[in-house]
């Protein structure tokens, strides 16, 4: 039997894909299309702020007022990103290459990021002094009550003193040694078991700079020998930055 043309229903001849499927199609293509460079933007943006760790490389002076004192540093040498602001402060913490004492940069960036180098970073804590005396100044009149008596030398000319049992300082050591013309120098520690437990804040030590600072600096425990150099280099780059 055959099928007349006039018998044909009227969607017979309507093209297999309509106009509607094609722009609808064209507009998911575009939709996955602008998601696909969302993500590879926000990816790209996520993985250079994840290796930057919150560091930056940025030189842009930073001016700091704590209490009396006013301060300048550029951005890269200050830990904290909420920190590098211009501006009144209660505190600014700080970390230096050792012993070029820079901050964070290209070619430093394998120091900062590097946890087995723990001798190759110093840590600054700068606030507002609550004691009349530095950790020096207070050898005479605290510490030394503290000491058990024993001692035993130290690296690099200093005296290894332990501590009483109820001194409240635990497994902490200190570490003295007379200089002339000055203050003693004085340094508290955790020693490691090993070396290779050595952290970049096994010891510590504040000192006074300026009108009303307090310096708490940390250091790992394998740079002892080299105290007095760190010491010299610590004070030399704060007073640098001291604002009149």
């Amino acid at each position: 039997m055959t099928v007349h043309a006039a018998t044909a229903g009227p969607d017979d001849h309507a093209p297999l894909i309509s106009s509607r499927f094609i722009c609808m199609l064209t507009a998911a293509a575009v939709s996955l299309a602008a998601l696909t460079a969302t993500i590879s933007l926000a990816g790209r943006w996520y993985g250079e702020n994840l290796a930057l760790a919150g560091h930056t490389t940025s030189t842009e002076p930073t001016d700091i007022l704590i209490g009396q004192d006013h301060l300048r540093f550029s951005a890269n040498v200050i830990r904290f990103e909420q920190q590098r602001e211009t501006g009144r402060a209660e505190r600014v913490d700080l970390y230096l290459t050792w012993p070029g004492m820079q901050g964070y940069t290209d070619e430093t960036r394998a120091l900062f990021n590097d946890v087995s180098q723990p001798g190759a970073l110093l840590f600054l804590d700068i606030s507002q002094s609550t004691m009349s005396r530095d950790m020096s100044g207070r050898i005479e009149p605290i510490y030394q009550h503290l000491f058990s008596g024993k001692l035993l030398p130290g690296p690099a000319g200093l005296v290894r003193h332990e501590m009483k049992q109820n001194s409240g300082y635990g497994e902490e050591v200190f570490f003295t040694a007379n200089r002339d013309g000055g203050t003693p120098y004085a340094v508290r520690c955790m020693m490691p078991a090993t070396p290779a437990l050595s952290t970049s804040a096994d010891c510590q030590r504040d000192i006074h700079i300026g009108r009303d600072l307090v310096v708490l600096y940390r250091f790992s425990s394998q740079l002892l020998p080299q105290w007095q150099a760190i010491d010299t280099a610590v004070e030399a780059f704060l007073n640098k930055r001291l604002i009149p």
